[in-house]
């Protein structure tokens, strides 16, 4: 294979999530290829890489970042803001594009805008592809197995902290602009606002965890990700309380750099009919392990194990109970 064909453009690389999925890659034996706005911060980052500057602002300067390059994985929020124009500019490429946007309305914009002309280009897209988002509609997938459909989906996150970057903030700033303040959620079928306050409720976690209370409702990626592909009505992801509050103090200390010690746990239950299936995965670090998530998706695109074409989510592009095995290095199956 030449270098060509395994150079990945990482847009937003100097960024915390970044900087994983470039030493991911270069891991992997991939070429990484790190870009962002700053060619000073860039090449602090990145001293022994080739870089490339480029601003959403400029197409220009995206078409010359993505020139020659196998694929381009996005890794800059707000993706409200960078999602589409680096998009764009892969399509231009004529190279997939992954990103790892957790935001709510930026991946309902992938689907809506840009389904039609990857899918008429014969490009790959998959938005969400990394701890929210990605993750839960993988195992979301793979437990429902079989079934064509489900009556209920139900992603619990029980997470022992979160120290949340400073794009998380501002990514979670920009979804609530643009809803107005209003809380979101997936119910009867369609995408719903919402005025009145979370409920809380306890969840079952897999043991060590066991029962902890959760905010209910706590919209996450998934209820874009899941309903994209999969017939249900209901998609509901909970959040601890204790990673919930962390999120919203606004002197939570931001995370080192390198992997942390956060742990977590995501507990998946699907209903249909009087039956229910459940999986569970536990690991460490949710910025961390978006990386060998987002490079794994690359990797199967590039190698040509896909399932669809176009924009699609995780679990209808790829083989999910295939593609959860390869990372059972890094998600461990948490059973009851």
């Amino acid at each position: 294979m030449s270098t060509v064909e395994t150079t990945v453009v990482v847009f937003g690389a100097y960024g915390h999530t970044g900087r994983f999925v470039v030493a991911e890659l270069a891991a992997r034996g991939f070429v990484p290829l790190p870009s962002g706005r700053s060619a000073d911060k860039l090449a602090a980052a990145f001293p022994g890489l080739d870089t490339r500057a480029a601003s959403v602002d400029d197409p220009a300067s995206l078409d010359r970042a993505l020139a020659g390059a196998a694929a381009v994985i996005n890794c800059a929020g707000p993706f409200a803001v960078t999602a589409g124009p680096v998009l764009e500019a892969a399509l231009r490429a004529g190279i997939p594009y992954v990103d790892v946007a957790a935001e709510i309305e930026a991946n309902l914009d992938t689907f809506a805008r840009h389904a039609d002309r990857a899918r008429e280009a014969g490009i790959a897209v998959v938005p969400a592809m990394a701890f929210y988002g990605g993750l839960g509609d993988l195992l979301v997938t793979a437990a429902m197995d079989d079934w064509t459909a489900a009556d209920e989906v139900h992603v619990a996150y029980g997470l022992s902290s979160w120290h949340p970057t400073a794009g998380t903030r501002e990514a979670g700033a920009v979804s609530r602009e643009r809803r107005g303040g209003k809380r979101i959620r997936y119910a009867g079928g369609k995408i719903e606002y919402r005025d009145d306050a979370l409920p809380t409720l306890d969840w079952d976690f897999p043991e060590p965890l066991g029962t902890r209370p959760v905010l209910g409702e706590f919209s996450m990626a998934d209820i874009v990700t899941v309903p994209s592909h999969l017939p249900v009505r209901e998609v509901r992801t909970y959040m601890t309380t204790n990673a919930a509050a962390d999120l919203s103090t606004s002197d939570s200390a931001p995370p080192a750099d390198g992997p942390s010690d956060q742990t977590f746990v995501v507990d998946v239950l699907v209903r249909y009919g009087g039956d229910e299936r459940r999986v569970s995965v536990s690991g460490q670090d949710i910025y961390a392990v978006s990386a060998p998530l987002a490079v794994e998706a690359v990797q199967r695109i590039l190698n040509g194990q896909t399932r669809a074409v176009g924009v699609a989510s995780a679990g209808k592009m790829f083989d999910a109970p295939d593609f959860l095995d390869a990372l059972s290095g890094v998600l461990k199956s948490a059973g009851r």
